[in-house]
């Protein structure tokens, strides 16, 4: 047995602001991916139990959410199944996500397929689910991941209650800038910073700042992105990467915050959190990647998409 490729997941943009609204844009990233398999391999003994404990929460899900064909599951479980993934793990690109992908599409029962129409309803009612799966993982999930895993398709997120899939600009192979991954060398967890995030919204000042710069820049960045608006997105890419720096200080790793602030000024490059920070992956927005390469040549970099 081996079940189909899920995809990691790239949020351009909208960490942090879409839990108040915020828009948002989220990508698949067929560079890394997963598949459900079965082995009797040694070396695939810690995936194959963090799946069976993943199995044991699923069962505690009400019939109501998503119901699983177990008799099926269970008997692959039996056989060593494990999740084979090149996502790494803690990088803000979706591991968990892809996993709960792969479960839903091989053993939920009245499923949704990516063949049908998907109305508004059903893509409220797949999230609504994933959101519930993968609350495992986080607990709490926006439940974006697995749905972007999922139907391998740019999502916009307009607000929490209105997400749709979406076609973004073609990649320019000539163009001179890129959005790129930038490696921090550690991984990060989810739940802590969304911790801070939440403690920092209990300020007033925080919460304004959220309020009126923040969401209002997020917004803009997805706005020129889908309409192909370089000059304005990279501006607006200076003001939110401003706002990062200055504002979630905690889940950017310390080692990079002088990095951050040297793109800003040198206008070289722009860096944002990938995910929820922490850790992992840096998301780089550059107008000259082959200078931003230079400047950051003793990082790890990935290119995600042509500008």
């Amino acid at each position: 047995m081996k079940g189909p490729l899920f995809y990691a997941k790239i949020l351009l943009f909208g960490e942090y602001g879409i839990i108040k609204d915020s828009k948002g844009l989220s990508i698949p990233y067929n560079f890394y991916r997963g598949a459900l398999k079965i082995s009797e391999d040694p070396s695939t003994l810690d995936s194959h139990f963090k799946l069976v404990s993943f199995c044991k929460y699923l069962k505690k899900l009400p019939e109501s959410t998503v119901s699983f064909d177990w008799l099926r599951l269970e008997a692959d479980l039996d056989k060593k199944m494990y999740f084979d993934s090149s996502i790494p793990q803690g990088y803000g690109v979706g591991s968990s996500g892809a996993l709960v992908a792969s479960v839903y599409d091989q053993y939920a029962l009245n499923k949704i397929t990516v063949l049908e129409n998907l109305t508004k309803e059903k893509l409220q009612h797949l999230k609504a689910v994933f959101v519930a799966m993968e609350s495992f993982f986080h607990g709490k999930s926006s439940g974006l991941d697995p749905l972007n895993s999922y139907l391998s398709l740019p999502i916009l997120i307009n607000s929490s209650d209105h997400i749709e899939p979406t076609g973004i600009p073609s990649q320019n192979p000539k163009g001179k800038g890129a959005v790129f991954l930038l490696d921090s060398g550690a991984s990060g967890k989810t739940a802590p910073m969304v911790s801070i995030f939440m403690e920092n919204m209990k300020r007033e000042s925080f919460r304004v700042m959220m309020k009126d710069q923040f969401i209002n820049y997020t917004d803009a960045c997805v706005d020129d992105f889908l309409s192909g608006n370089l000059k304005s997105l990279f501006s607006n890419m200076k003001q939110l990467s401003h706002l990062v720096l200055n504002n979630f200080k905690p889940m950017i790793p310390k080692e990079f915050h002088t990095l951050w602030k040297q793109g800003i000024d040198s206008n070289d490059y722009y860096l944002k959190l990938c995910g929820s920070g922490g850790g992992g992956f840096i998301l780089g927005f550059a107008k000259d990647f082959k200078k931003a390469k230079e400047v950051l040549k003793d990082y790890r970099l990935e290119v995600v998409y042509n500008l």
